[in-house]
């Protein structure tokens, strides 16, 4: 609590850089939001030569396209951008790649995603996070008081929107794997919250004439242990899927990396102290206290 001051600081120009990067910059959105090309190629023998298939790919005129290797090495993901005409001009696309690259390749994806789907992706992403935060804000007001829930809200709209800016400031794709991930570390930065928010709500009712500052001391103090060990068994899994997952997931676990360093940070930093500062009540329940065996215990 000694440090919420600089955490406050730190977190407001992280949220600053991170809408400044996102109305500056924007975001690059993969195929799943702009519409284009697909496909998973993998070569029938050897490893795939991404260097030839490159330049075999780059005189096909075919506009902005990428390639990428990804698993195993004779893996690669091919990505061209949407091209004029409608699903047949997509069609003929797909077979000047496979007329350029030969029969040595078994195509094990090839999709194709329209803008007007971008958009409605785009759209259905933003009410999912909106929807997110209300059925957060819903449920913490349900279990504890308005105060936890604007704690908590505050702190999921941090995570998320620094980790929207990552990707805006690093210019990685952003597609449907990441969205998933923005949805998926809200749901983990809650989980640490509610565990400090429930420590905080049994020390109030036990240490009812403990200043505040020293009480939320003790709580995050008692389930820092916890916090850190689940962030640290998290992060191993994550490492893994980073260097082992493909480039298929890697938008996510990068995403689900950031969402576990900063909800950690932001749970110890931003959800406990905000408390300080909403004229949080005591709510100390006389039954509860007396059935406590340190019940109305102050500690020196």
């Amino acid at each position: 609590m000694g440090g919420r001051r600089v955490g406050f600081a730190f977190s407001s120009a992280l949220t600053l850089m991170a809408i400044f990067f996102f109305f500056h910059q924007g975001l690059a959105y993969g195929i799943d939001f702009k519409g284009g090309i697909l496909m998973e190629v993998r070569a029938r023998e050897g490893v795939a030569d991404l260097a030839l298939m490159r330049d075999k790919l780059g005189g096909l005129g075919l506009g902005e396209h990428d390639l990428q290797g990804f698993g195993q090495p004779s893996d690669a993901a091919i990505r061209i951008a949407q091209q004029p005409g409608g699903e047949a001009a997509q069609q003929r696309a797909v077979e000047k790649v496979r007329t350029a690259l030969g029969p040595g390749f078994d195509y094990r994806r090839v999709e194709f995603v329209g803008p007007k789907i971008g958009d409605e992706l785009v759209r259905a992403g933003i009410i999912a996070a909106v929807m997110a935060l209300l059925g957060i804000m819903a449920y913490i007001w349900f279990r504890f008081e308005w105060q936890f829930a604007l704690g908590g809200a505050a702190t999921v709209f941090h995570d998320m929107i620094t980790t929207v800016g990552l990707f805006s400031f690093t210019q990685m794709q952003f597609d449907l794997n990441t969205l998933a991930a923005i949805l998926t570390i809200a749901g983990y930065s809650l989980n640490d919250t509610v565990v400090v928010y429930d420590r905080i709500r049994e020390d109030l009712r036990k240490y009812k004439k403990m200043p505040l500052v020293e009480l939320f001391n003790l709580a995050l103090n008692e389930t820092l242990s916890r916090t850190v060990l689940t962030s640290l068994t998290t992060m191993l899994a994550l490492v893994a899927l980073v260097m082992f997952g493909g480039e298929v997931i890697s938008g996510f676990s990068i995403a689900m990396i950031w969402g576990v360093i900063v909800g950690t940070y932001s749970t110890c930093f931003i959800s406990v102290p905000l408390l300080l500062y909403m004229n949080m009540r005591r709510q100390v329940e006389a039954d509860d206290v007396q059935g406590s065996p340190a019940g109305g215990k102050t500690v020196p």
